[in-house]
């Protein structure tokens, strides 16, 4: 079984989202990576011809996005970097 440099570039587009997403409450810029590996999921998607998980990863990477958004502009203001886990 080989793998096509299409199927690389997924693989490593699905391992950053994996590591991001699990690196998320450490600091506000690994949500802004976890959203940044969505668009290449969906680019993959996209590319790979499974155009509704290309969609799908392009809604997360706006939902993620504004997640992002929302906590720099709160931490930008003074906030705590995440209210519910408080220490």
């Amino acid at each position: 079984m080989t793998m096509t440099p299409l199927d690389l570039f997924g693989l490593f587009a699905v391992i950053l989202m994996l590591v991001f997403y699990a690196l998320e409450k450490r600091h506000h810029l690994f949500i802004l990576a976890f959203s940044l590996s969505c668009l290449l999921g969906s680019a993959y998607g996209f590319m790979q011809g499974a155009w509704p998980f290309g969609v799908v990863e392009l809604v997360w990477t706006g939902v993620v996005g504004w997640r992002w958004w929302k906590e720099y502009k709160a931490l930008k203001n003074g906030a705590p970097a995440h209210p519910s886990s408080s220490s």
